[in-house]
């Protein structure tokens, strides 16, 4: 639970992020989101050149499917690491990350495939209706919208916001094309604080809902 002063600081930060942003194109959901990332990441591109991309009912399936206590899986713990502990025990969301899981690895072996990729293909029973949430491997992505294409399985919402040089970028191009509910940005730039950072916004978006 952040403390007061932690409270302050964020709070400031995001009132920065307001003053050097701007006006912008997006939705006040959308923006909640796009500035979770940018408070994360110090980057403004998130906001312009690298620009997140919005599915038109990304949002709504994803938080429906996070109050429904869907699984959310991940392709790194780094992931895992960063999502708010709290948020997830109120609403019954277990994360799973199986990158290093001994049959992952194996599987991975033999097929000569990506842990990442392997653990996607293998998560496929923990996949269908939940979340899945991408910051770090492109081979993971491609294999979720595969199997999506496939009718293996069917997720309310793809993070896809893998980092790097390789099939990054391509793998984002090949999600914003797709038919799945997804949140994905343009370009190299991504990384596990992002995919943590758009869950996190999802779950402040959720509890902006609720009765009070």
């Amino acid at each position: 639970m952040i403390t007061q002063k932690g409270q302050s600081i964020e709070d400031k930060s995001m009132e920065i992020i307001e003053k050097e942003i701007g006006p912008h194109p997006y939705s006040q959901d959308e923006w909640t989101i796009v500035k979770r990332v940018i408070h994360s990441t110090a980057d403004f591109d998130f906001a312009k050149s690298n620009k997140i991309i919005f599915h038109k009912q990304a949002i709504e399936s994803g938080i429906n499917a996070l109050k429904n206590g869907c699984n959310i899986v991940v392709d790194v713990n780094g992931v895992v690491g960063l999502l708010n502990k709290d948020n997830l025990g109120k609403f019954g969301n277990k994360a799973i990350c199986s990158i290093s899981d001994p049959q992952v690895v194996e599987e991975a072996k033999r097929l000569n495939k990506t842990r990442a990729q392997t653990a996607m293909r293998l998560g496929a029973k923990e996949i269908d209706g939940g979340v899945v949430a991408i910051g770090n491997a492109p081979t993971a992505l491609q294999e979720i919208i595969q199997m999506s294409e496939e009718g293996t399985v069917k997720p309310a919402l793809v993070i896809g916001i893998p980092v790097g040089f390789v099939c990054a970028a391509e793998s984002k191009e090949e999600l914003a094309a797709s038919r799945v509910p997804h949140i994905t940005n343009i370009g190299r730039k991504g990384g596990s604080p992002c995919a943590a950072a758009i869950l996190n916004a999802l779950y402040i978006i959720l509890k902006q809902r609720l009765p009070s």
